[in-house]
Formats: C-alpha cells, sequence, structure tokens
C-alpha cells in the first residue's frame, strides 16, 4: 500500500523557517573598511583629506558624550518631521484629488507637472529671500523634495486601479464611497508605499543641502562647521548619521509595507 503522508492535526502551529543575515553581504563593506583603515595608518590617505575609520569613531564618541551629536540630532529630525507632515498631507490629498475626478486631474496635474520639472535645491536663494534664514527655507525645501515623488505615486495608483474590479462593485451596487474605501485607495497603497520610500530619501538628500547652506543647528551645521576646523572625523560621523537615518527610515516603511500589503501573499 501506498504510505500515507502525516496529517498536520488542526491548530498545530506550521514551523516557521528562520531567515539568517547572508552574511556574504557584508565581505566587500567590511573590506572596504579594512584598505580605509590599512591606507590611514600607512600613510596612504592623509587626515586632512579623511581621517581613519578609529579616528572618525572616537569623534563620533566624543560629540555623542558631550551632546552636540545629540542636539543635532533631534533639530534634523525635527525639520525633517515638520517638513514631512506638509508635504505628505499636501501630496496624498492633491493625488487623491486629482486621480478620482477628471477635471481636477486637468486642473492640478498640469502646474505640479511643471513644478516637478524644476530643480527644487534650485529655489534656495528665492526661498531665502521669502522666509529669511530661519527654519521656513528648510522646512519648505524637505516638504517639496516629499511632494512630488508620493503626489506621482498616489496620483498613479488611483489611476491604474483595475477597471474589472471599479465595474463589479458597480453591479454589486456600491456607493461612490464605498467604492473608494474598498477598491480604489486599497488598491492605490502599493504604489503610495513606493513613492513615500522615494520620498524619504529625497527628504533626507533635500535637509542636508537646507542645512549646509543657512543653518545655526543640526547636523548640516555641524558638518559645516567641523568643515571650518578641517575636523574631517566629525564631518564622516554627520554623513554616517544621515545615511543611517535613511537607512532606518526606508527599513521602517518597508516594514510597514509588509504589514499593511500581507494580504497580496496571503
Amino acid at each position: 500500500m501506498r504510505s500515507q503522508d502525516p496529517v498536520t492535526e488542526p491548530g498545530t502551529p506550521e514551523r516557521s523557517r528562520i531567515r539568517l543575515p547572508d552574511l556574504r553581504r557584508w565581505i566587500s563593506p567590511v573590506a572596504l573598511l579594512v584598505l580605509w583603515q590599512v591606507a590611514s595608518s600607512t600613510g596612504l590617505l592623509s587626515p586632512d583629506k579623511l581621517s581613519s575609520p578609529w579616528t572618525v569613531l572616537q569623534a563620533g564618541v566624543e560629540t555623542a558624550r558631550s551632546g552636540e551629536l545629540g542636539q543635532a540630532f533631534a533639530v534634523s529630525i525635527g525639520r525633517v518631521g515638520l517638513g514631512f507632515l506638509l508635504g505628505a498631507g499636501i501630496a496624498v490629498l492633491l493625488g487623491i484629488v486629482a486621480g478620482l475626478s477628471r477635471w481636477a486631474d486637468v486642473l492640478i496635474d498640469p502646474p505640479v507637472q511643471m513644478l516637478r520639472t524644476l530643480p527644487f535645491l534650485g529655489l534656495i536663494p528665492l526661498l531665502i529671500l521669502w522666509f529669511g534664514i530661519g527654519e521656513q527655507p528648510k522646512i519648505i525645501l524637505v516638504a517639496l523634495g516629499v511632494a512630488f515623488p508620493l503626489y506621482l505615486n498616489v496620483h498613479a495608483g488611483i489611476r491604474n486601479t483595475e477597471s474589472q474590479l471599479v465595474e463589479a462593485t458597480t453591479a454589486l451596487g456600491y456607493t461612490r464611497l464605498e467604492r473608494l474605501r474598498h477598491v480604489i485607495l486599497p488598491s492605490a497603497v502599493p504604489q503610495a508605499l513606493v513613492g513615500l520610500r522615494q520620498s524619504l530619501g529625497i527628504a533626507w538628500l533635500a535637509l542636508i543641502v537646507g542645512e549646509t547652506v543657512n543653518a545655526d543647528a543640526g547636523l548640516g551645521y555641524l558638518i559645516n562647521n567641523a568643515r571650518e576646523f578641517l575636523r574631517t572625523d566629525v564631518i564622516v560621523v554627520g554623513l554616517i548619521v544621515y545615511a543611517t537615518l535613511g537607512l532606518v527610515t526606508d527599513a521602517l516603511v518597508r516594514l510597514l509595507e509588509r504589514r499593511v500589503l500581507r494580504w497580496r501573499t496571503a
């Protein structure tokens, strides 16, 4: 007789596979770090050009203990947070309205596309003339960096909703609000999350530029001040913090994406 496969009893949890991190991905970063340290130790790389990894680590510990790094970190986080809320709110609102209404699309999309083609980092002199050298130009710069990618993805996600699903909701007697809530907006979420990841990446880029032009606090000010004293170690510390913040925010969006879009793999 053919042997039967063992039947899993109801309620028995399936064995989840533990995915171990691929250590091979660390080979090249570690190798570059070792080469960097060797080049600095042997004098091939001048400390005036770039400090060694060990010196950068010491500078990071020093600025953290003095509280200078923590204060700059808090200021930069606040600027990105305010700019993100402003830009994301405007982008999602305009993207939904333009995506749902043909007349709104005709009126909203052309100006947005025109502004999108402008190099928003080149608006810094104009923003300074309008708002001075305070916090407003930096926050608006971050908001502009966030708004355009998010708007484009929200707009595209709504426009690309499958027509068969919309026809099915019409046949089922859904109201316009129910169709929006149960079909159109959920269909746009994957595209919107892609735009969110792009927006956060550009937000940090906009913040770096804004803080290095005119700032009296923040990570950009820390880097600029270190440049005046040829402290390349502190400059690298600031850049590492920027990069780490970008990676952390991207990882948070990816985690949100896995949770929100769990239905796609169910």
